[in-house]
């Protein structure tokens, strides 16, 4: 059996290393972070700039990721079957809960938004459709680790606090995913942003299987009462939109 193709490697690290950040990067820059000669990154990067995955800033000559990659990212969502399955429940539970939604699947050790559906009111919001969460942060990402959708490979550092009601002790977290399991859907409150909670329940498909999950957020006076326990009326929606998108994609009982 051939082996992995070490051009086409590079290049994916050079895409994914261009994604990551929040600015262009220079040839050096790409080069030293990936520990390519300046010559292979150059060749690499030109080669993706002539299929339109790469674009180069002309006055800085540094490097950003090309319009063609939106259109595979778009055809990707289009025949992602967890969304397309989910997008009208999705819709009727952000309009009878006036809250955000958002559906994810795994990716590599973080959670992958394929829907976001907008908090149905006027107030300033950013799609977050292609956006990246963590797994032990995230209400999605606690859910598909909670059913084993997805599995966490905490760096030799530990897990990452993004507040300081992150969970980055492994038994705490341990303990929050079999709260889960027993209650049937999982929650994060003030552990990614200050100011902002998220509940999420399980998307299963044939034979039972989690394949994604489905969440609502927003502020944390809407989600939660004052004692910081998820809405019980939200927690209803959620759950009842979640079974109806299993059922959609084959689940029969879980």
């Amino acid at each position: 059996m051939a082996g992995p193709v070490q051009s086409i490697e590079r290049a994916a690290a050079i895409l994914r290393l261009l994604a990551g950040g929040p600015r262009r990067l220079g040839l050096g820059e790409v080069a030293s972070s990936l520990g390519l000669a300046k010559g292979t990154a150059h060749g690499i990067l030109r080669t993706l700039q002539h299929v339109d995955f790469v674009e180069q800033d002309e006055a800085t000559g540094k490097y950003q990721l090309g319009a063609a990659l939106l259109h595979l990212g778009t055809s990707y969502l289009d025949v992602n079957e967890l969304r397309s399955r989910s997008i009208n429940w999705a819709d009727a539970l952000a309009a009878r809960s006036g809250e955000a939604v958002r559906l994810g699947t795994p990716l590599e050790g973080q959670v992958l938004v394929v829907h976001h559906v907008f908090r149905p009111d006027d107030t300033l919001q950013t799609l977050d459709v292609g956006a990246l969460l963590p797994l032990h942060a995230s209400s999605l990402g606690k859910v598909l680790l909670a059913y084993g959708a997805a599995t966490l490979d905490p760096p030799p550092e530990g897990l990452a606090a993004y507040t300081r009601h992150t969970l980055v002790d492994p038994e705490d977290l341990d303990r929050a995913l079999a709260e889960i399991r027993e209650q049937g859907w999982g929650a994060e409150v003030q552990e990614m942003s200050m100011g902002d909670a998220g509940i999420a329940a399980p998307i299963r498909g044939h034979g039972g299987l989690v394949v994604g999950a489905v969440c609502l957020s927003g502020p944390v006076e809407r989600i939660c009462d004052p004692r910081g326990r998820p809405l019980p009326a939200l927690t209803a929606l959620l759950r009842e939109a979640a079974r109806a998108i299993s059922r959609d994609l084959g689940a029969t009982r879980w």
